[in-house]
């Protein structure tokens, strides 16, 4: 498949949205692909290990976000760019772009680094090989096949790899469900607050896990960027629709079978000691050895298409938003198509070095969504429904949400009491970007009304 689409590949349109050319169906699988990955299949299985049926509040806050997406994707198909950055610069300016840029590289190889080091966890569990060779050999092929051809190569594999993984849970759960011994058998194996509706967790470390996500999708570029890559904005509205389904079903189903595989064998030694592993383990060791076999392959297909799509788009924001915005804008369409391949292999190592660093998938999974949700969502969604945002309110929110939250988890524990830096960042970091957003664009001038009457029905 990315062979074929690789000789499609003739100009940046071609590579950066698919030639604006996706019709929803394909829409609805490559959203769900891109969404639904080693966050939810390893961060969400090692979050539902600790806390149960809880665990549920990380993904519902996708699911609030989705609701809000659905009236914002045709507005953002009419703008037709090619990534989020763009729209940045359009409707505050250009240091919005490059600032947007930045927090964009920090959270997207942040991401793509858990999704190697997952898809290196399935390699352990598939073939013995160990854990950080199967994350190099995880990160080769990842790099390769998102260089050769972009958007068109990501999309079209979507739509397979999304009728695979929900072939495979549909049939997988019932069969885990009858094995555990039904509700009865499950209540027997786990404590009661696994089945509560907080379980243990506070309101506030709840909130932890439901506002990063909300955030995260309400300006996920990723997603932007395959609403640019759609036919029409009928399509993208379609795609959201069809994408909610999809999404409510898949994180419940996820969570179910991490839920049910701590039932079966949460005392395991190697599941304890990394219960993100606890869905392929389940795959492995907890399933009929062809059923095992189809619904473990189908998860490291998901999770090599979520790295695919989280590192394109970084790589993406390189090119079209610094090296042709500012370096060369007359770069010729064959330079251009060489640069994207090389920012991928790049962004690629430096995802991998992320990865050998961080232990916890569900601590990364955290830290990139509380970048993105306090530097790159406030202004997105100002974007669409505050006439009043301007672009020194826009510049002052990115930079001082990617500052706090950088400072937070890498060097919190250092300056912050105790207390403080055991905790996500994500409300501090939001706060100060938001303030920075309203205070300082109401203590300056307003936009023009060029500036915002692309993105706010009047």
């Amino acid at each position: 498949m990315s062979i074929f689409r690789s000789r499609l590949v003739k100009n940046k349109a071609d590579f950066f949205v698919a030639g604006r050319s996706l019709p929803s169906y394909v829409l609805i699988a490559t959203l769900l692909c891109s969404w639904i990955g080693a966050g939810s299949l390893f961060a969400g299985a090692e979050n539902a290990f600790h806390n149960g049926f809880a665990a549920l509040w990380q993904p519902a806050g996708g699911w609030a976000g989705l609701l809000i997406i659905y009236f914002v994707a045709p507005r953002a198909r009419k703008f037709a760019q090619y990534t989020l950055p763009d729209l940045l610069e359009t409707r505050y300016n250009a240091t919005a772009r490059v600032l947007g840029t930045i927090a964009i590289l920090f959270a997207y190889t942040a991401i793509t680094s858990y999704q190697l080091k997952g898809g290196g966890d399935i390699l352990h569990l598939a073939t013995g090989v160990d854990n950080t060779v199967g994350m190099y050999i995880v990160a080769g092929f990842v790099i390769v096949f998102t260089a050769m051809a972009g958007m068109s190569s990501v999309a079209y594999l979507d739509l397979f790899i999304g009728i695979l993984i929900t072939g495979t849970t549909i049939v997988a759960t019932p069969m885990l469900f009858h094995e555990v011994g039904g509700w009865a058998g499950l209540h027997a194996a786990l404590p009661p607050d696994r089945f509560e509706v907080l379980g243990h967790l506070t309101f506030a470390r709840a909130m932890e896990f439901f506002v990063p996500t909300f955030l995260l999708m309400l300006g996920n570029q990723s997603m932007y960027q395959k609403f640019f890559s759609a036919r029409s904005a009928k399509d993208a509205k379609i795609a959201v629709a069809g994408w909610i389904v999809g999404t409510v079903f898949l994180e419940t189903v996820i969570i179910a079978i991490a839920v049910i595989g701590t039932a079966m064998f949460g005392t395991n030694a190697e599941v304890s000691d990394k219960p993100r592993e606890m869905i392929p383990f389940v795959a492995r060791h907890g399933m009929p050895a062809l059923m095992g076999a189809l619904l473990m392959g189908s998860i490291f297909a998901k999770v090599i298409s979520t790295a695919n799509n989280f590192l394109f788009s970084p790589a993406t924001n390189l090119i079209n938003d610094i090296y042709i915005r500012f370096i060369n804008k007359d770069a010729s369409q064959s330079k251009i198509l060489l640069l994207s391949r090389l920012m991928v292999l790049l962004l690629g190592l430096f995802a991998l070095a992320q990865g050998a660093y961080w232990t916890s998938v569900l601590a990364m999974a955290l830290y990139a969504y509380t970048i993105y949700s306090a530097a790159i969502t406030p202004v997105v969604m100002a974007a669409f429904f505050w006439k009043r945002a301007n672009a020194a309110g826009a510049v002052s929110s990115i930079a001082v949400g990617t500052v706090v939250t950088i400072a937070w988890n890498y060097g919190g524990k250092h300056f912050l009491p105790p207390a403080w830096a055991e905790r996500d960042a994500i409300f501090p970091a939001l706060v100060v970007s938001v303030l920075a957003l309203v205070i300082v664009s109401l203590a300056t001038h307003a936009p023009s009304p060029e500036k915002w009457k692309p993105f706010i029905a009047e």
